[in-house]
């Protein structure tokens, strides 16, 4: 079955436009609640996680509604971490979670994301089977079986406790000055605390969300903000969430940025000298950097690629039975501690590595050098196919021709946004320039 709804993380959109708006919530809410709920008992249970979002209110609440219209007990925690949802789930034995969240995009946009109960995202089968079901017609149970919903005041505090664990036992960061960016979101009040508990010296940005701040000016997409802080209060590291914290960039002392790519590097070869790299791999999407893959080969270490997306990453992890994953973008998933990709928990594995080999930021942020890429975003109407334009796809096929083996190029749609992402890597860097400038203009001119 196509989906409609469904794209790459759940469902999203702009809040009160379709589909986000609190009669699709409330329809989702009964559909999952039909789905997970097949023997008729009312001992079945949800829980929901937000970020701070506005909207956020509207949708918990349509959520509530249609989840305990067929029978679901519905456990409310408030703003956390996305993964924070996924470990609750499980740890809480609930046959369903859901988070509300748009990750990294701005305040006016919204999501709704699923887990099932070994607190790992949805399929895609399940996704599909769930979207069926809200195009038909969701009957409600008996008065007398219709659900409960309550308000779990100590979810917070329970990731807490548990990401406090994922550090090494001994470990601690006392002497240590950390910023921590929240990006006004999930986590405004998560990460500090973990961090201040270990021994660290916070220093605070982003945690005043007012419900339309959040990723504004801040966070794992802005990290200026960060950087200006690391340097403004002379830290020795900084660690920049997105809205719901399962994204993170690291800057070091002087304010330079790691992306995913790095992070994952570092934590690849340590675990890989550890022993702790199951199957000898590292699973990243299309979109990493080709220096990262030969930076793994370089040490006997494979790099799989997935298409884009987190959940198509744990996917491939969970298929080949390997424990460190994640995206360019900040994803960094690592299974033996979360079942999602986790910005607080991969910051503090960079802090222990931190501690443990006595160096600063800036000597473990640069694992390998980049080779050039380029990555540029082109906006499409509604309805617009431009990839499906015979001058697009002249366009793509010139370039890759002119690059000719000398590197890659990626052209996708995003699976959150109307966007056409053109990206391109090659050592040649006029060369990279020319092509993706001719393949933007190109889809410009189809949108």
């Amino acid at each position: 079955m196509t989906r409609k709804l469904f794209g790459t993380d759940g469902v999203r959109g702009r809040a009160n436009t379709f589909p986000m708006t609190a009669e699709m919530a409330l329809r989702l809410g009964a559909a999952a609640g039909r789905f997970f709920r097949t023997d008729g008992r009312n001992g079945h249970r949800v829980v929901i996680g937000k970020d701070t979002r506005l909207s956020g209110y509207m949708i918990e609440n349509a959520l509530t509604a249609g989840l305990t219209s067929t029978g679901m007990n519905v456990l409310l925690l408030g703003p956390v971490p996305t993964p924070a949802v996924g470990y609750l789930t499980r740890s809480m034995r609930a046959d369903l979670g859901i988070m509300i969240s748009a990750s990294h995009n701005p305040a006016h946009d919204n999501g709704i994301k699923f887990f099932g109960p070994d607190g790992f995202k949805l399929s895609d089968e399940a996704e599909a089977e769930i979207e069926r079901m809200v195009g038909g017609e969701i009957a409600p149970v008996r008065p007398e079986n219709i659900g409960r919903a309550k308000r779990i005041d100590d979810g917070l505090g329970r990731y807490v406790e548990y990401a406090k664990t994922t550090f090494p036992a001994r470990g601690q960061l006392s002497g240590m000055k950390v910023v921590i960016d929240c990006a006004n979101g999930a986590a405004y009040k998560a990460a500090p605390q973990v961090l201040w508990e270990l021994g660290a010296e916070v220093v605070p940005v982003g945690v005043s969300p007012n419900g339309l701040n959040i990723n504004e000016a801040c966070g794992s997409t802005f990290t200026r903000t960060a950087a200006e802080a690391v340097v403004a209060h002379g830290a020795d590291l900084g660690i920049a969430l997105d809205g719901d914290a399962d994204r993170v960039m690291i800057l070091d002392e002087r304010g330079h940025v790691a992306d995913g790519d790095q992070i994952m590097a570092l934590l690849a070869a340590r675990w890989a000298e550890a022993q702790k790299l199951r199957g000898g791999a590292l699973v990243a999407t299309v979109m990493s950097n080709l220096g990262l893959e030969r930076f793994l080969a370089a040490r006997g270490l494979r790099l799989e690629r997935t298409a884009v997306g987190d959940r198509y990453v744990v996917e491939r992890m969970r298929q080949g039975g390997y424990n460190l994953g994640g995206e360019q973008s900040g994803h960094i998933v690592m299974t033996d501690y979360a079942t999602t990709g986790d910005g607080l928990i991969a910051g503090l594995q960079f802090l222990a590595a931190m501690a443990e080999t006595g160096r600063p930021a800036s000597e473990l942020v640069r694992q390998f050098e980049t080779v050039p890429q380029m990555l540029r975003n082109v906006r499409y109407a509604p309805g617009a196919e431009p990839l499906a334009q015979d001058r697009v796809r002249q366009a793509i096929a010139a370039a890759e021709a002119r690059i000719n083996g000398t590197g890659r190029i990626l052209i996708r749609k995003s699976g959150t946004e109307p966007l056409i992402r053109v990206m391109a890597e090659c050592e040649d860097e006029a060369l990279l320039t020319e092509i993706v400038e001719e393949i933007v203009s190109a889809v410009e001119a189809a949108s």
